[in-house]
């Protein structure tokens, strides 16, 4: 096995381990673990940065379904890289956070085997070149981050916001697993790199279009972008080292990994241009306009990350439209808004995640995160304070912070994108930039509040839980680390360019020259448009600061009835009343009832599908003659069916259905079956022993009185049942719809090695199947188990308590 493939599959070993460890291990503390692993895996991450600076690619494949194409198969690019190195680097940040933030007292096995899940499913999904594997690691980051978010599952708000992030995510997810079906179905591979390498050939599919469309709901869905924004600040009920890790820094950049990753598929198209652009931009003025309105701090983050993720969102957007030119002097120009994009990718994840541990201090120490009841903290928190200033500096855009070099970048793709002369732009281009500068206006306004709300003015100690004090050291060294990172990269932003940035562009763009398009990063260009807009941007931002009581009314026209949570909740409302009065509509409690519908069904479907296909023909000349003991066997199941309508008591019923049975062994006799007709005794047996000892214990058996409206309703669809199974059986000979795949399996000794051709299709062919048989097994047996234990352990209890 890869080493590739050891470092996507160690998190999951590691979260077997955790549960047994957590037991094992009482004196050092289980996050310890967790975190070496995560190191680990950065380091070990780390040691490709030069190979890749140099344009190298690594790649390694285990075949999983290789007649299906469907192979777990480990990429790494300069692109996957980048996420990748996010994921371990700050999930070692946040898990060094968490092990002085969360209690003793708190289930920790459970939280750090989730977390190890979920870094698990995000390294997959950013190093799977198969699509079908980078759906599944897709799917276990919605599952995963959705046992974190309802990790205090007994407050009901996390219960909800985990709930939601779920039917959101998922949803989405579905939706990009069938976009992913389509783009199969027009290449023909599951590879991502074989799809990329074919880019252009396939564009005039008619499957194009909606496997683009399907992929960027899975996108949008999984990064929060407008409408689909809702869950993320329900999320933030989970604990502050969840938020800081997944929805700053890793699994809400998923669906912007995947944008990025299509972008040679899809980019170039007017559709996906406007698309992923203006969803983006829509996204960061929704979410930095509704920031400012927010009183608690973590809800300000959430939005303010909404916001920051339509930024990068619309920057992959804007620097899509470089494949439309294809190579040339005139879109290198292009891509430069995709290497801003990853530059605050990088950015977003170091100051964000700053940001979350700051607010779970504050939360931590003082006991609220309440705007409100904050003020004063600077003198008594400095080192924290220093933190969180660097962190909201960087956020609004200012020098000497890495966000203002990415927004500075961010401002020239948006005032160069309005000038391509494609796409409409022409008509349309001039709202980007004012879309841009608006939104950085809000972003200034919120990120002073997190600043001078919170920590300068009037100490405020009597609406607070606690004094204010600084926290542990050991708090203050992961958000520490991240502001080091926030001076460092704006200090030195080209060794991030040239080593990291420049390596992922090639991955976006493959077909250009590489050397085009690596981008030097300076702090100072002179005074051009884009630091006007940034002076702009101060100005306007420090007035609405100021007199924002003036101003904050507007939001009163934004009632929460009319909004998406509300649309949402209104939905979920609807179809669990909607489901309830449907399943009651037939959920009658008798068993009677069920059968109809069972029957019906098969009534409607079997005998719909015969009559349509006119398989219901058939000639038996052909057929061997029907001996005297079959005749025999037949007429007595006969007589035993039918008087089984007519038994008097349940002991009688029984004895006559077990006649049914040992008729069929007796076939399976004559038709020399031995091994089918030993079964079949041994299970007739025992199935008719457990119903004498259960109908033992039962009342004596009173003939219901059925209405003979009902009598006759049975009667019509007995019939029809009959009728219909004898049809198949007599047709089947003749009627075929399809080719018969008896001939596949009788060469079971050359396919799979058994001479015997049912054990080999139950135990080779059916594999899969027969797998998830046990599995379902398993857990029922540990369900058993379980039960057991507990009721044992509420019995030892009270005998103790007596």
């Amino acid at each position: 096995m890869s080493t590739l493939i050891i470092a996507i599959m160690v998190p999951f070993i590691a979260a077997a381990m955790i549960p047994f460890l957590y037991k094992k291990i009482v004196k050092l503390h289980i996050g310890w673990f967790a975190m070496l692993v995560s190191t680990i895996l950065f380091i070990y991450l780390a040691r490709f940065i030069p190979s890749i600076a140099r344009g190298e690619t690594f790649a390694h494949t285990i075949n999983w379904m290789p007649s299906y194409g469907i192979n777990f198969a480990a990429y790494l690019d300069g692109l996957s890289l980048i996420l990748a190195l996010l994921i371990t680097g700050v999930g070692s940040l946040v898990i060094l956070y968490s092990i002085f933030y969360l209690s003793s007292k708190e289930s920790l096995g459970h939280f750090y085997t989730y977390l190890m899940l979920f870094m698990g499913a995000m390294l997959g999904v950013v190093m799977s070149d198969n699509m079908m594997v980078m759906y599944v690691f897709w799917e276990l980051t919605s599952i995963s981050s959705f046992l974190l978010i309802a990790f205090w599952y007994q407050r009901k708000r996390s219960r909800e916001g985990a709930k939601k992030s779920l039917l959101i995510t998922v949803s989405g997810g579905i939706a990009m697993l069938v976009g992913f079906i389509m783009i199969y179905v027009m290449t023909g591979t599951w590879s991502i790199r074989e799809v990329i390498a074919g880019a252009g050939g396939f564009a005039s599919h008619h499957l194009f279009i909606p496997a683009m469309l399907l992929l960027l709901l899975g996108a949008f869905t999984k990064s929060a972008q407008f409408p689909f924004h809702i869950w993320l600040p329900d999320a933030m009920e989970a604990p502050t080292p969840v938020s800081a890790y997944l929805h700053s820094a890793t699994m809400v950049k998923a669906g912007i990994y995947l944008v990025a990753r299509f972008t040679p598929v899809f980019g170039g198209e007017a559709i996906w241009f406007w698309l992923v652009t203006g969803v983006g931009l829509v996204t960061l003025f929704w979410g930095s306009f509704h920031a400012v309105r927010q009183k608690d701090l973590k809800a300000l983050l959430a939005y303010s990350t909404v916001s920051q993720l339509g930024m990068i969102m619309s920057m992959f957007g804007m620097g899509s439209a470089a494949l439309y030119f294809g190579y040339s002097t005139e879109s290198v120009v292009y891509t430069q808004a995709t290497f801003a994009a990853l530059f605050h990718l990088v950015n977003h994840s170091t100051f964000k995640g700053a940001l979350f541990m700051v607010i779970g201090i504050v939360d931590h120490e003082v006991g609220t995160r309440d705007i409100r009841r904050l003020g004063g903290l600077a003198t008594l928190m400095p080192f924290t304070f220093t933190i969180a200033m660097i962190g909201s500096f960087s956020m609004a855009g200012l020098p000497p912070f890495n966000g203002f070099l990415s927004k500075e970048m961010f401002f020239t793709a948006a005032l160069t994108i309005h000038e391509a002369g494609i796409f409409s732009l022409d008509a349309w281009g001039t709202l980007i930039p004012i879309i841009a500068w608006v939104a950085s206006i809000f972003t200034f306004v919120y990120s002073m509040i997190i600043v001078f709300k919170t920590f300068l003015g009037p100490y405020q100690e009597e609406k607070l839980e606690h004094p204010a004090k600084e926290p542990p050291v050991g708090m203050l060294i992961a958000p520490g680390i991240l502001a080091l990172a926030v001076v460092g990269i704006f200090f030195f932003p080209n060794l991030l360019g040239d080593y990291l940035l420049t390596p992922a562009m090639a991955g976006i763009f493959p077909s250009f020259a590489t050397e085009g398009l690596g981008v030097s990063i300076y702090a100072w260009h002179g005074f051009n448009r884009e630091i006007w807009m940034t002076i702009g941007v101060v100005v306007a931002g420090i007035l609405l600061y100021r007199f924002r009581t003036y101003w904050m009314g507007i939001y009163k026209i934004f009632d929460d009835k009319w909004s998406f949570n509300s649309l949402y909740s209104y939905v979920i409302s609807f179809m669990e009343e909607s489901s309830t009065t449907f399943t009651n509509s037939y959920m009658t409690g008798y068993l009677r009832d069920y059968m109809v519908y069972i029957y019906l069904f098969f009534i409607v479907a079997i005998g719909g599908t015969i009559i349509y296909t006119g398989t219901y023909a058939f000639d038996i000349s052909g057929n061997a003659p029907i001996t005297e003991f079959e005749w025999i066997l037949t007429f007595v199941m006969m007589i035993a069916g039918i008087s089984i309508l007519f038994a008097k008591s349940r002991l009688t019923a029984i004895l006559l259905n077990s006649i049914l049975g040992y008729g069929v062994a007796a076939f399976f006799v004559l038709f020399r079956a031995p091994d089918l007709a030993l079964t079949q005794t041994v299970v007739e047996t025992v199935t008719t022993v457990l119903f004498l000892v259960a109908y033992y214990f039962l009342p004596e058996w009173q003939k219901e009185d059925v209405p003979r409206k009902s009598r006759n309703v049975n009667l019509i669809i007995s019939v029809s049942v009959g009728v219909i199974f004898t049809v198949i059986a007599l047709a089947v000979q003749n009627g075929k719809l399809f080719e018969s795949i008896s001939s596949y399996f009788e060469d079971s000794y050359k396919l799979a090695g058994g001479n015997n051709i049912v054990n080999s299709i139950l135990g080779d062919f059916r594999a899969l199947d027969t797998m998830l048989e046990v599995v379902v097994l398993l857990i029922a047996g540990i369900g058993v188990y379980t039960f057991i234990r507990l009721k044992a352990k509420k019995e030892d209890e009270h005998i103790e308590n007596q």
